[in-house]
């Protein structure tokens, strides 16, 4: 088990890895990939389990395709991709889209259609269940998701099946692509409508490495039914010159932006 100290140099890293590969094409999803950085270091250097050959046991389903950085950074962290290659992110004929491939080695769903990825991780948990796997299924959708109607479906599927391998990470950061969530559609209060469909759930400051520590501890606890993280992010966070943007769903900058960003989080 790491220590904090050790997770939050490994997030430090891979927000590292997010500007760097951004700062290739002077434009990505940087905001998305620094937000994720503390959860991801600790979804696959501490929390997700792996068998003796290294193999990771339980998995993740990334449902925001274009949060797609975020894992990036972790298989590059992990040696799976090199950095010469996570620099042509999003260039023309890369295989690191933006959004990722079908097929793309580290990633189980393609993700580029948001709204889907919690049905899918609904079923790796049943086929788990079938199987008589102890697999845990961790997915990650983004608060924007929750507008979407094959979400609710699969959260009441969840529900209904009483999938306790199964955890639920929204990325709350507030924003989509059009403007501020709350001015799109609200999708407050969340923890009260999952718990109507039979979900435990949790709030959390996803950007504090001992408080999400603790909260995904907590679901380790409950077996008898789905659990749901709320995952309060910031935006850039890590690095105040991202931070500072008015809008950080999508970010072009110059080269002094980026290398700024790149100071930021050394």
């Amino acid at each position: 088990m790491k220590s904090d100290a050790e997770i939050v140099d490994i997030a430090r890293s891979l927000r590292r890895r997010c500007i760097m590969m951004c700062r290739g094409r002077g434009q990505g999803y940087v905001g998305q990939g620094l937000a994720l950085a503390d959860l991801m270091a600790i979804l696959y250097f501490d929390e997700m389990r792996r068998d003796g050959g290294a193999e990771l046991i339980d998995r993740l389903v990334l449902s925001t395709g274009h949060s797609a950085i975020a894992l990036y950074s972790v298989l590059g962290e992990l040696g799976e991709y090199t950095d010469d290659e996570l620099a042509t992110y999003g260039m023309d004929r890369s295989r690191i889209e933006e959004s990722p491939l079908a097929g793309l080695p580290g990633f189980l769903v393609t993700g580029g259609s948001l709204g889907q990825g919690l049905s899918q991780a609904v079923g790796f948990a049943i086929g788990d269940r079938i199987r008589g796997s102890e697999a845990r299924t961790f997915c990650l959708i983004s608060d924007g998701e929750l507008q979407e109607g094959q979400t609710w479906e699969a959260i009441m599927s969840g529900g209904h099946f009483r999938l306790g391998s199964l955890v639920l990470l929204v990325d709350n950061n507030r924003m989509q692509a059009d403007g501020d969530t709350v001015e799109i559609m609200n999708v407050e209060p969340i923890e009260a409508k999952l718990e109507a469909f039979g979900w435990s759930t949790l709030r959390v400051d996803a950007n504090d490495v001992p408080a999400l520590r603790a909260a995904l501890a907590t679901t380790r606890a409950v077996s008898n039914r789905p659990y749901a993280l709320v995952c309060d992010t910031v935006p850039g966070k890590g690095a105040a010159t991202i931070e500072g943007f008015q809008r950080t769903h999508y970010v072009r900058a110059g080269d002094e932006v980026w290398a700024n960003a790149l100071a930021d989080v050394q």
